[in-house]
């Protein structure tokens, strides 16, 4: 993951399609990402990156039709907000503390799968 420097502290990832889903990694990502895409979902995984205690990555998922397919550390706290026709599928981390991933998944169909190395 990148970390924005003090001068740009709101960077922003943005990754738009109109037909294809997203496949992102963790080493090219920023604290905040956005991807849209009319049909299509997101690939995301982050467990080839160090994220430090108390640290949050925030990934913003708009779509009509599309999910979210995420995986991390057992470590690594997942809070999923937004709306959808389609479930969260996560079994939790198995320790207390660490970074925290915060999934926002907005569309019409589309479930969030949490899987963990």
């Amino acid at each position: 993951m990148t970390k924005s420097n003090g001068a740009n502290p709101q960077r922003t990832d943005v990754k738009v399609s109109l037909i294809g889903g997203h496949r992102l990694e963790g080493a090219t990502l920023h604290e905040r990402t956005v991807t849209a895409s009319l049909i299509g979902g997101a690939d995301i995984d982050l467990t080839d990156i160090d994220l430090p205690d108390g640290a949050e990555v925030r990934i913003t998922k708009l779509s009509l039709i599309g999910g979210v397919s995420l995986r991390v550390r057992h470590d690594v706290r997942v809070e999923v907000h937004g709306l959808r026709l389609g479930g969260v599928k996560d079994d939790g981390p198995s320790e207390p503390g660490g970074p925290t991933v915060r999934i926002d998944a907005w569309g019409l169909v589309g479930g969030v799968t949490v899987r963990r190395a």
